[in-house]
């Protein structure tokens, strides 16, 4: 909304346009009246909208054309005065002012007209029969005003519906000609209404009516207004009401109504509820609140964020299958100008055997977008209409920003629950499989509807009984790791090949360049142990180098265990990134570790043995 007016009133001489602004500051009749009044600013707690409003005169004597035209630039409605009882006033507004104002301006752009008819006093009847066919041919009108300076008849009114011109456009909205909504303003309602909609019925009940009647205007409506509403539709569509409630096509029209019926305020008041400017744009301000994330310092959801996340899966899980599909993805950001979630999420999160993403699934993926891109998080979360739904300011209501890592540190303990691990080694290890397998799946899974790509992997993870989120992202060394922030993270899992004897040469490169004197915990994954080991050409052999630099024993990994080996690791992964300031002490000792997985630990340990033999045996 505009943070100020500024009328500007017009006219042929001697129609009252001095008096009209003299008598409404004065609120009297001036015995004087100068040939033009001095712009004038009325206060805004003296205005009814509660915005400045400067008042601005015209005088075809005391200014020239280009200060005419100027002023015309600069004004935001525009008041073009006539007398009622001369019709050669009448005349000019179509010949003469409405030209000016509006000639060379495009559908759409046009400044709003205020027609004023003045010194109502001196006639009798109305001039509105004469004043109608010229509103009809100018759509950019917005209303006619008959008023009388004199006695002071309607004067506050017509700077009133000036002031609301400009505050309540009807340009973005309505279609005067078409007599129908403007497609912008069809698409931000039908997004309203679909927020609104909590049951996903496509329909509003008397319930969802008054919650969204309470959010927009402060009150329910009373049990009669909410039939007698319902009635207006009923009679006017033929399918704006079903089953008692507001359809889609009912709640459009019922706008359409207000606009018709000069109650443009109703709709927009609904509109900036819901976050639109005045070119039914989402604002930044809604889209984008401000949240500061100091240095070492994370994002994640908290328990608001995943209980209107959770009511929304919920909302959308029509089949109530604890998953949802592809139609129902869709039908859930349906609100969303863009789909916010490409293929890449398929393998990105767990999901279902029908490659649904399960409820876990849709969980880690907010959880993985409000750690890596908490402004993108933001909007989506606004599209959604977190603010609105939760009753909340804005959605920075859902997230949590964590103290810094330093701390965490310090205090030996850590209020965390999103972990990041970056999976570092050389092409060709398998890392792409471990992440998959991360997520229960092999690389080439059936049942993913895309076999995009992506560089992340989070799933939940037990430490010490409690569900952390943790996300393994994929390096492309050669290509991305060029400098030390991209080696940040909260464990580092280095990955080499046991079948390529110049595998962990590499890893061992990245973590003397890297780690080494960091405080970050590092993991070392030896990947494709069901292929025949073979010598590192590295000065030492990597359990060596292990115990040398303090870390524990490389773990064993093979895409044909699944469970026995990636288990283990992302267990002891989480347990590093949680409790970091055990790396280099009991980070290394046997016992600390057996502490976490011995269960799974043996199971990998006695799987690969059975493999081999039987591998032997072939």
């Amino acid at each position: 909304m505009k943070q100020d007016v500024r009328i500007l009133l017009l006219g042929e001489p001697k129609v009252g346009k001095t008096s009209l602004i003299m008598s409404l500051v004065g609120e009297e009749f001036p015995e004087e009246v100068p040939p033009r009044a001095e712009e004038i600013t009325i206060p805004a707690d003296v205005t009814p909208e509660k915005v400045p409003t400067h008042i601005v005169d015209y005088s075809e004597k005391e200014q020239t054309d280009e200060v005419l035209r100027d002023e015309i630039v600069k004004a935001n409605v525009v008041c073009v005065v006539y007398d009622v009882t001369n019709e050669e006033t009448i005349d000019k507004i179509r010949t003469k002012w409405i030209p000016l104002v509006n000639g060379d301006a495009e559908k759409g752009n046009k400044v709003p007209i205020i027609l004023v008819g003045n010194k109502s006093d001196l006639r009798s009847g109305s001039s509105m029969e004469t004043i109608l066919p010229i509103m009809n041919q100018f759509s950019e009108i917005e209303t006619c005003v008959e008023c009388s300076a004199k006695n002071l008849k309607n004067i506050s009114e017509l700077f009133y519906y000036a002031q609301k011109a400009v505050l309540h456009p009807t340009a973005p909205l309505y279609d005067p000609e078409d007599k129908q909504l403007k497609p912008l303003c069809v698409r931000a309602l039908s997004r309203i209404f679909y927020i609104s909609d909590q049951d996903n019925d496509r329909i509003l009940s008397d319930a969802e009516l008054n919650c969204f009647q309470k959010s927009c205007f402060g009150n329910p409506l009373a049990p009669q207004a909410l039939e007698d509403v319902k009635t207006v539709v009923w009679k006017n569509t033929s399918d704006g009401v079903q089953d008692n409630g507001l359809t889609l096509n009912g709640f459009l029209f019922l706008n359409t109504l207000f606009i018709q019926r000069g109650r443009h305020e109703t709709t927009w008041t609904i509109l900036r509820k819901f976050g639109y400017d005045d070119n039914l744009e989402l604002t930044d301000d809604y889209l984008y609140p401000e949240l500061r994330v100091p240095v070492g310092c994370t994002t994640e959801l908290n328990h608001i964020g995943h209980q209107f996340l959770q009511r929304l899966f919920d909302k959308y899980d029509e089949d109530k299958d604890s998953a949802l599909s592809p139609t129902e993805l869709k039908n859930l950001f349906c609100v969303c100008p863009y789909m916010p979630w490409g293929a890449e999420v398929y393998m990105t999160v767990p999901t279902t055997d029908k490659g649904y993403i399960s409820n876990l699934g849709y969980r880690c993926q907010w959880t993985l977008s409000a750690y890596l891109d908490i402004h993108r998080c933001l909007e989506h979360l606004g599209y959604l209409g977190y603010p609105i739904l939760t009753e909340q300011e804005s959605q920075t209501a859902a997230i949590t920003v964590t103290r810094e890592k330093e701390v965490d540190l310090e205090k030996c303990q850590t209020q965390r629950s999103v972990f990041l691990c970056k999976v570092i080694g050389p092409r060709g290890t398998g890392k792409t499989a471990f992440l998959q397998a991360f997520l229960g799946r092999n690389v080439v899974s059936k049942g993913n509807p895309s076999s995009a790509f992506s560089p992340y992997a989070i799933n939940t993870v037990q430490v010490s009984n409690q569900e952390k989120y943790l996300i393994l992202n994929e390096v492309d060394v050669e290509v991305e790791f060029l400098k030390a922030s991209d080696a940040f993270c909260d464990v580092a899992c280095l990955m080499y090949d046991t079948s390529d004897p110049h595998s962990f040469d590499y890893c061992a490169s990245i973590y003397k360049q890297h780690y080494m004197e960091s405080n970050i915990p590092c993991v070392l994954v030896a990947s494709k142990v069901d292929l025949p080991e073979v010598k590192q050409f590295h000065g030492m052999a990597p359990a060596e180098f292990c115990y040398k630099h303090r870390l524990p024993p490389p773990l064993p990994f093979s895409s044909l265990l699944l469970d026995a080996t990636s288990k283990n690791i992302s267990t002891r992964l989480a347990w590093a990134a949680t409790y970091p300031h055990l790396n280099g002490s009991d980070m290394t000792n046997t016992s600390f570790w057996l502490r976490v997985a011995l269960g799974s630990a043996v199971v990998a340990v006695l799987g690969f043995a059975i493999y081999r033999a039987i591998s032997r045996l072939k």
